[in-house]
């Protein structure tokens, strides 16, 4: 299905690393270490337009009347939601800005920095009941799963596309969807297994020339398809870059190490509890779910006959994307770091799982040497 009423997105130079700031290397760490916006205190937006490319990146069109009532609606509810609970004392310049885009500029510090604070914890809240919406719509909504897929998919081509025009190195590119074996077997696998967890059902698989190359494309991503806030956390196995080698190699960005949202060393304390069991110990690869904002238009009726009591239009489809280097992924096809032995290593497991206590079939697939 062709995709329609998409907001008209600015066109941008792809970012070199060097030219980049706080802003690029907040981020870019968000995704690197599978972070949330929830433990952020400020935005970086510097001017209105900077604001206005972002709000068009989360499919939201700040020209149409419909979608800007539709956010006023999520920001009353933050509101809301804060003087009730916590009996936040809300000023009006955050609670009914006079546009949008000022709320954005407020919790940057660009306007008015006594409300810097309390516009980052509305925004905060807007950004979950965001979520909570899109979520209900599609539920709501008669799109199916394939549909969906299909949907983002299509998005996701278009800006790989546009990166290569532009010169980005992306030497191999492939989208899939994970086989109904697959998912099985990967929600036997995991303890805590409900089928929310899968996270990885519609995938897209980047590989660049050179390791340097990850973070330009990695970024471009982010100015053209998936808004940084939309990363889901705890969900990215961050084995190909150590954020801290980020600002030993790049000066621009280790003179903002005292400046960061979280000390430098927060991935080093972290780095211990996560990790893919089934993979091989030299496997190397940066892999990051992320909701990337689908307009759900063709399925709704015009904004004018639309009588919902919410009136929100847009969803969010969960993909997970790996991005890798040329060398790095052919070395993750070689010998332990092989698909077919990182399967055969979760097949040992399921098996275990199933059979504790029960007879174990007499055939069965040898596990590897």
């Amino acid at each position: 299905m062709a995709l329609k009423h998409q907001p008209t997105l600015p066109d941008l130079p792809v970012r070199r690393v060097e030219e980049m700031g706080l802003k690029e290397l907040e981020r870019l760490r968000l995704v690197l270490r599978g972070g949330s916006v929830i433990e952020w205190r400020r935005m970086h937006f510097t001017t209105w337009d900077e604001v206005d490319r972002f709000i068009r990146l989360c499919q939201i069109d700040p020209t149409q009347r419909h979608d800007e009532a539709w956010v006023r609606q999520v920001l009353s509810d933050a509101v809301e939601y804060l003087r009730r609970t916590f009996d936040y004392k809300v000023a009006d310049a955050v609670a009914n800005p006079n546009m949008i885009h000022d709320l954005f500029l407020l919790a940057s510090g660009q306007v008015d920095k006594k409300y810097r604070k309390i516009a980052c914890v509305v925004l905060k809240v807007m950004h979950v009941i965001q979520h909570i919406e899109a979520r209900d719509l599609l539920f709501k909504t008669a799109v199916s799963e394939a549909g969906l897929a299909e949907m983002v998919t299509e998005r996701v081509v278009a800006v790989i596309d546009d990166a290569k025009a532009k010169g980005l190195p992306i030497v191999e590119f492939s989208d899939s969807i994970k086989a109904r074996e697959s998912v099985i077997t990967k929600l036997i696998a995991k303890k805590d297994s409900t089928a929310a967890a899968v996270y990885d059902r519609t995938r897209f698989r980047i590989i660049v020339k050179e390791r340097d190359d990850v973070l330009p494309t990695l970024y471009f991503l982010m100015q053209r398809l998936i808004p940084f806030n939309f990363m889901v956390p705890a969900q990215t196995e961050n084995t190909l870059l150590r954020f801290k080698d980020l600002l030993a190699q790049y000066p621009n960005f280790r003179k903002y190490a005292k400046q960061l949202h979280l000390d430098v060393d927060y991935e080093e304390r972290e780095e211990s509890k996560r990790g893919n069991a089934f993979s091989g110990s030299t496997y190397r690869i940066l892999n990051f779910v992320a909701d990337v904002p689908i307009r759900l238009d063709a399925y709704l009726p015009p904004p004018e006959y639309d009588d919902r009591s919410r009136r929100g239009r847009i969803t969010l489809a969960t993909c997970e994307f790996q991005i890798a280097d040329a060398k790095q992924a052919a070395e993750n096809e070689k010998g332990e770091n092989s698909h077919e032995r990182y399967k055969q290593r979760q097949r040992d497991v399921v098996l275990k799982r199933l059979s504790r206590g029960l007879v174990v079939p007499k055939r069965r697939r040898s596990s590897e040497p």
